[in-house]
This record gives C-alpha cells, structure tokens and sequence, in this order.
C-alpha cells in the first residue's frame, strides 16, 4: 500500500471534527476541499452550515483556505461568500500548486492540515504537500462523473486502509478515545 493514500486521520465529515482538534495541533491554515467535503458540489453558494464553520474556524485565528479541482467561476464566487481565500483548478493529486501556496505565504508545513474527501486527489496531494491530511466520507451521495472515475479506483485502498487500521479516527489523535 502506497503510503501516500494513508491520511494522518480520518473523520466522517468535516462537520463532525471539534474545531479544538485544530488548536490542539496548533494549525494556523485549514486546507478545505470544496466539493463533497464543505458542500455539494451542485452548491453554487454557502449553505448555513458552511458559514458557520468557516466563520467559527476564523473566529479561532485559523486562516481557512479552499482548495478545489473545480474551475474558477463556481470556487470563486463561492468563497467570496464565504470571505475566504481560494485557489481552483489545483491540479490534485498533483502537489506542486499546493507547495507553492506554501512557500509564498510562508506557511511551514506544520502550520497547515488539509480536509478532503478523496485519496487520490486531496490525501495524496496533501501528502505530496508533506502537510497532514484529514481525510471524509463524500457529504452527500451524488459525485460529479469524473469523482465517480476516481472512487472506483480508491476503493480497494480505503478497503485497505479499513481492514488495517490506517483510517485513524480523528477523535483518536486528539486523545479524545
């Protein structure tokens, strides 16, 4: 098994991980995917619950981030509702956009956990990244067509990872289990 589909934690969504989590790991940057992690990908603009866990991640000093494969328009307008930086069209698995965010806002690795609900986009590229990756379940049930291209072929690994141990709950990392 590749150890770079093994996420540093696994949570159900991002909805569900207590935002002490973040301090305790003294982030200071929330990498968050877009689609299928904050929202369905058919959402065209924030929904409550979004605002209010972006606004409470602000509210803790953590500077959140969206980081999408999805092309500008959609990302763009999205997070400017939300009054949060963003970058689209990442090229994920790919990790090069991602480091170079890293190194033009100088934000050390260790500063930084990313929040995807795909291995072989956002968990690799996040790894690639060298930064921790927090990886969810899909949030809702329908993908767009390329998503479902990609969890056919990551299926095996969260079977994998499953079966041995290698999707560590969060609430376990945080001492919290």
């Amino acid at each position: 098994m590749c150890k770079r589909f093994i996420p540093y934690a696994h949570a159900k969504t991002i909805y569900d991980i207590d935002l002490g989590f973040f301090k305790f790991l003294n982030v200071k940057y929330i990498f968050v995917d877009l689609d299928n992690t904050l929202d369905s990908y058919r959402s065209m603009t924030p929904n409550e619950r979004s605002i209010n866990l972006i606004n409470s991640i602000k509210e803790l000093g953590i500077t959140p981030i969206i980081l999408s494969n999805n092309r500008g328009k959609r990302v763009k307008g999205y997070a400017a509702m939300l009054d949060v930086e963003c970058i689209h069209s990442v090229g994920k698995p790919f990790s090069h956009k991602i480091k170079k965010l890293l190194k033009e806002k100088n934000i050390k690795n260790d500063e930084v956990i990313m929040i995807g609900d795909q291995m072989i986009t956002d968990v690799c590229s996040g790894n690639g990244a060298k930064i921790k990756v927090i990886l969810t379940d899909k949030l809702v049930k329908e993908d767009q067509f390329t998503t479902h291209f990609n969890r056919f072929f990551e299926r095996p690994f969260r079977s994998y990872c499953r079966k041995h141990g290698k999707l560590i709950d969060w609430r376990i990392r945080y001492g919290q289990s």
